[in-house]
């Protein structure tokens, strides 16, 4: 008796392992081949202006063609500037004659953010000679932020003796970390920010002799976070106001940075300061943002990209590309 229903349970063992795989290999005949497809959204910052250089607040997506690597784009998401939060950086040098303009210039700064910050808007303040320091995490008061720059520049202390921290730690015995600082501010402040509104205001000659980084590293970082530069530059001349060989250097990196995110440069012994804060303000307020699901492929390398008005006669500044995300 025993060993009869043991061969019963035997069979009814196998036949049950058989529907099993009879059942599996016709889950696998149905099932379709996994497709994956790389949907990249990119996000762009542009300004629109007439040929008598205004600019224009008033334009919808239907205004606009994108170009990535020559291709034409979809666009996903439109919307103006005004509309949405403000992630700002000031990015501040301090070392040598740089600290003496910027102490300067405080209360064109303070105007400066109490016109473009609203209290949905958050900013930071970096303050950076040899040493990457936060002079102010992210606040919407423009008190709190232009404070940062009051401490005591050489031992970097605030005005109740506590330091400035550090955001990277790096042994740097002198010099000026020009890059670095750009560089950490997009990838360590704003590239975790919400919304795509972001931009940096760097004041500064555009020398640098102790940074990790390289400008090229800074304009790959700020394209692809989606971050405007906008730069005033101060330039110590030689005697006679004769520019030096790196006076020109960091003129022309001041210059690249601002024009290859969408922003602008200023030269602050040519331009009025406070005319030059009014234009970028001006531009942070009348700007627009879009975004499109890019059909190149990515492949980590650098996509040209192109936005044209459809209306004669306006020009856009914008980004020159960015590099696809691996």
């Amino acid at each position: 008796m025993l060993g009869t229903l043991s061969r019963v349970y035997i069979r009814v063992i196998r036949r049950f392992g058989l529907c099993l795989i009879a059942l599996w290999g016709c889950c696998v005949a149905q099932e379709e081949p996994h497709i994956r497809v790389d949907v990249r959204l990119v996000n762009v910052a542009f300004a629109v202006r007439d040929t008598a250089g205004h600019l224009l607040t008033n334009l919808t997506k239907d205004d606009f063609e994108v170009l990535d690597d020559g291709q034409p784009q979809a666009i996903s998401y439109f919307a103006r500037s005004a509309d949405l939060r403000l992630t700002l950086g000031l990015v501040v040098d301090v070392s040598g004659s740089q600290e003496h303009f910027v102490k300067q210039h405080e209360k064109d700064l303070e105007q400066f953010l109490r016109d473009v910050l609203t209290p949905r808007d958050r900013a930071f303040l970096l303050r950076f000679g040899n040493h990457l320091r936060l002079g102010c995490d992210f606040s919407s008061s423009p008190e709190e932020l232009v404070d940062g720059l009051r401490g005591q520049s050489k031992s970097f202390r605030k005005r109740d003796g506590a330091e400035y921290p550090e955001i990277v730690p790096d042994l740097r015995e002198g010099g000026t970390a020009y890059y670095d600082a750009l560089y950490y501010a997009t990838m360590l402040k704003l590239a975790s920010a919400e919304g795509p509104r972001k931009a940096i205001v760097m004041f500064s000659d555009g020398e640098d002799n102790s940074s990790a980084h390289h400008m090229l590293d800074v304009i790959e970082a700020a394209q692809r976070e989606n971050v405007i530069l906008f730069g005033l530059r101060y330039t110590e001349t030689a005697r006679g106001g004769r520019l030096t060989a790196r006076n020109r250097y960091g003129i022309s990196v001041m210059a690249r940075l601002a024009r290859d995110t969408g922003g602008l440069d200023f030269d602050a012994q040519k331009a009025n300061l406070h005319d030059s804060f009014q234009a970028i303000g001006e531009q942070l307020r009348s700007s627009y943002e879009l975004a499109y699901h890019s059909t190149v492929p990515s492949d980590g390398t650098f996509h040209k990209l192109v936005i044209r008005a459809k209306k004669p006669g306006l020009i856009v500044r914008t980004k020159t590309g960015y590099f696809g995300r691996q």
